[in-house]
Parts: C-alpha cells; structure tokens; sequence
C-alpha cells in the first residue's frame, strides 16, 4: 500500500473529482481512496480511466456504508461499487463504520467471500476501537490489513495505533490535516518555516514518521503537488518531539453512531 493517497470525501463535483484523481495520478500518486458515502466512485473511476495509469499499478480502495453491512447487502453493494468504478476488483474494501447493520459475523463472512472471489485484494476496517479491532481480526478467515481512523498531530491515536500494530494491521489516516486546523497550530507552523514547507507537508511527514499511511484530500492541482512534496521532507527528532508535544487533542469527524 502506498503510503501517500489522495482521499476524495466531499469531493462531489463529478468533473472536479475526475480532474483530482486524474491529476493525481499523472502527478504520481498510485493510492486512490472513496467510499459508498462518498457518492463519487463514479467520479473516481473517470478519474482513473483519464490517467495514462495501468489499473494494476493503482492501489484503490473503497468502503461499504453501514446501512449495506447485512451478509447479502455487501456482496450486492460491491458488485455497485466495482461498476460505478469500472474495475474487475478493488485493493482493499473497508467496513466504514462498526455501526448500523454490522455484525462481525455476518459482515465479515461477505468480506471473506469477496476476498475469495477475488473481487478484493483485502480487508480493511475503518472506525474500529482495539476491542473491536482484535474481534475482527479473530472472526475474518482472510487477515484485515488495515484500519482506517482519523489521525493527525491533533489526534495522534498512540493506543490505537499500538494495538493496531500489535495485531499486524496497518493503519490509514484519514482527515490528516485535522481538516485545515493544522495550519494554524504555532509547532508546525514552526517547524514549517524551519523546512521553507507548507503545514500539510510537515503534517503528513510526522505521520510517515509513524508509519501512518496518510489519505489527504486534495481538489485544486497546486494542494494535490504540494501534498505529494511532503514524500521528501525529512523530519529530525527535533521537529517530531516538538509535534509530539503539542497539547490540543481535538477530533474532527465526531458522528453519533461512532463507536467511542
């Protein structure tokens, strides 16, 4: 999985997304994320048939809502995934949520045939807390492989990303830029200046610092280049301590079916 995507929630404008994946992919981006929610994945897949990218060398995953978690509702919902997308097969398919009309069995039972039919390369979870993380990686036959969470220097999730790792399941930030509020935090404006970089690239490096694979949204071409840029930006153990020790813990994506 590569360890720099572009995420595409509330990219709703059919051109304006097609343009973004597009362009992200021409930029060299090979990780694209949507989900059912989304209401774009046909958006994402004219994205993808633009780009001058072999569909092998796209990692793509995308995500069953939680009204669509029964066992039979997930394998028909995918089928509607794959043709709004117009591929054979997704990288990786997420539950988006422990909620609504999951069940660890019976979800996970869809996935695991899916999985079989090669209609997906892997597993993933999104949302999931550790309790529920070790339940499903001890009811799915096929290993989950990832677990996808909000995460940035504002939530930095260190209990959550240790029991992840503990149980061999890699972890995927989303809204790694706190939705905007990075740029306004004194640390990593000072360890931006420090670089001559943007808030974003050192928001995203410190998350490649913990072995986070970061999914920002990007729609303009100047944010999706610019985010792209953070693969070069080093940070020494300075700038990550001082990151580390920033005091606001704030989530942003907060809905009342969320299992915290």
């Amino acid at each position: 999985m590569p360890s720099l995507g572009l995420g595409t929630w509330q990219n709703t404008d059919p051109e304006e997304c097609a343009n973004a994946v597009a362009t992200a992919l021409e930029t060299g981006y090979r990780h694209v994320d949507t989900a059912q929610a989304y209401d774009n994945e046909a958006s994402v897949g004219e994205g993808l048939a633009r780009a001058d990218v072999p569909r092998e060398d796209v990692f793509l995953a995308t995500k069953v809502w939680i009204d669509q978690l029964a066992h039979d509702d997930v394998l028909a919902s995918t089928e509607e995934s794959l043709d709004e997308l117009g591929v054979d097969y997704v990288d990786l398919l997420y539950i988006h949520w422990p909620a609504g009309e999951y069940d660890p069995a019976d979800t996970l039972a869809a996935f695991d045939d899916l999985y079989d039919e090669g209609l997906i390369e892997r597993i993933g979870i999104s949302n999931f807390e550790p309790g529920q993380v070790t339940e499903a990686v001890e009811t799915a036959d096929a290993p989950i492989f990832a677990n996808q969470i909000e995460c940035h220097p504002l939530l930095p999730q260190e209990t959550l990303r240790a029991h992840c790792a503990d149980h061999d399941v890699e972890v995927v930030a989303y809204s790694p830029l706190a939705r905007g509020e990075v740029f306004d935090v004194p640390e990593i404006q000072q360890v931006a200046e420090k670089h001559g970089v943007s808030e974003a690239q050192v928001s995203l490096a410190w998350l490649r610092e913990k072995g986070v694979t970061a999914i920002p949204k990007a729609t303009i071409e100047a944010h999706v280049r610019d985010n792209w840029a953070s693969r070069t930006l080093e940070l020494d153990a300075e700038d990550v301590a001082t990151i580390d020790g920033i005091d606001r813990r704030e989530r942003q994506v907060d809905p009342g079916f969320a299992p915290w």
